[in-house]
């Protein structure tokens, strides 16, 4: 019947052996950025080229479905399921990648190629998300071929959308309830709090987007005639916004103070460390909530962004007063936080401090709320007990992840709880040029789920 030992053992020949570079090579191959508005052949190709034929050699029932939402990418559903009376798994990973950005890569290296330097695994989705989930797939065949079954049920699901907010998810696992009902969801995403420390989170921190908005009047006027007459929007939109956070960045909006860092949450995160690893940037220890320590800001409280801000022309100045300036914001928030208040509040405090004419504006209609897990649920304590068996050191376990994914659908809509487990590190570039994974990373991450699908077979 074949052992853990065994199971473990497949998973690292299959790295070794160059199984996973080159299942993840076909897979970068295909051009799935969901931004783009010509993506929708390549979405479509991921499910029904790709993943549905590699899952079906497993074993699993495979169906593509079209999006509730017409506009936006496919979900797959795959399914395996061995015995009704034993636990069922839902595992979760996303197909489409953000746009390539070619021409921003370094030389030699291309985003729909995987390249290999050192341990650097290039490529467009290696970290976010399709290494992420090859690792598990092929953790999952690894069970198969050394048990002859997982000894559990498995159900996997695959969108193409979480690069633009996940659309029509809720409405598709809503009306799919049944064909996803599970005990658990074990995905994998996002980075380890530190490269070197396996890592579990149970929920994520929620994000809304949206722009402040500012216009006085049509067309720029010369500032030689008109400077000291005229409003600045540029000049008004910044102290727009430097009340809402302070000059460290300390958020003022008193509605977007949490109230939800609890002594429970303070004492998970005790111990974290946060370390982003060769390439990463250093924390700024005099950024964000002075009272709080660098886990805590970033895993138990709210932070506010501005991605972008724009008046006049940047890229070619003149000597013109602007006539409208823009802020691209951004809100990611823990649970406590009311997700229907955040702007309704940001109105409030705007108009306290005279800045009424500062309009206020989602950008775009996804908002993904905020989840948690307790360290203490008997999932969590499940996997932070089989990874320490097979690594020989326990895992960081955080009650969520800084960022965000539509894990609400899973907590709230499925209603089951979820277990993370990321295979990557904070300096992986994923959402920028030259996106990578790290290859001991990988190894260890086909070994830790080898392990843990093993274990939960033997449950």
């Amino acid at each position: 019947m074949g052992t853990r030992a065994g199971a473990i053992g497949r998973a690292e020949q299959y790295f070794d052996g160059g199984g996973f570079v080159e299942d993840l090579q076909r897979r970068v191959a295909i051009p799935t950025a969901s931004q783009e508005p010509d993506s929708m052949p390549a979405l479509q190709a991921y499910l029904r080229d790709e993943m549905a034929p590699s899952l079906a050699r497993l074993g699993y029932d495979c169906a593509v479905y079209d999006n509730p939402k017409p506009a936006f990418g496919p979900f797959l559903i795959a399914r395996r399921i061995e015995d009704p009376a034993r636990p069922t798994v839902l595992t979760y990973g996303h197909g489409d990648v953000i746009r390539g950005q070619d021409e921003q890569w370094r030389a030699g290296l291309s985003p729909w190629k995987v390249v290999a330097e050192g341990d650097r695994l290039y490529g467009r989705g290696t970290a976010d998300n399709k290494g992420q989930h090859t690792i598990n797939i092929a953790a999952l065949a690894c069970v198969l071929e050394e048990r002859g079954r997982l000894g559990f049920n498995s159900v996997i699901l695959l969108e193409t959308g979480e690069e633009t907010g996940s659309p029509g998810l809720a409405e598709f696992c809503r009306a799919h309830s049944a064909d996803l009902k599970a005990d658990v969801l074990v995905g994998s995403d996002g980075p380890r709090l530190d490269p070197r420390q396996p890592t579990i989170f149970g929920g994520t921190r929620g994000t809304i987007n949206f722009n402040l908005v500012l216009k006085y009047r049509e067309g720029g006027h010369h500032s030689g005639n008109w400077g000291g007459l005229l409003a600045n929007p540029g000049i008004v939109m910044a102290h727009a916004l430097a009340c809402i956070t302070d000059a460290r960045g300390q958020i003022q909006v008193p509605e977007w103070r949490p109230t939800t860092l609890t002594d429970g949450v303070r004492a998970a995160l005790a111990d974290a460390h946060i370390d982003a690893g060769e390439g990463g940037p250093s924390i700024d220890t005099e950024w964000g909530e002075a009272s709080l320590t660098p886990a805590e800001r970033v895993f138990g409280w709210n932070s506010f962004e501005v991605l972008a801000f724009k008046t006049g022309n940047p890229d070619r100045p003149v000597n013109a007063i602007p006539p409208s300036a823009v802020a691209y914001c951004q809100l990611r928030f823990v649970v406590g936080t009311e997700p229907a208040d955040i702007l309704p509040a940001l109105r409030r405090h705007l108009d306290r401090h005279g800045f009424a004419q500062v309009q206020v504006e989602p950008a775009r209609d996804v908002l993904m709320h905020a989840t948690r897990l307790d360290p203490d649920d008997p999932w969590a304590k499940f996997a932070t007990a089989s990874i320490e068996q097979t690594m020989g050191r326990p895992p960081v376990v955080l009650p969520n992840l800084g960022g965000s994914l539509p894990n609400e659908v899973f907590t709230d809509l499925l209603g089951m709880p979820t277990v993370w487990v990321p295979h990557s590190y904070a300096a992986c570039s994923q959402h920028a040029p030259n996106e990578h994974l790290l290859a001991p990373l990988v190894r260890e991450g086909l070994r830790m789920m080898a392990g843990l699908f093993w274990d939960v077979g033997d449950r």
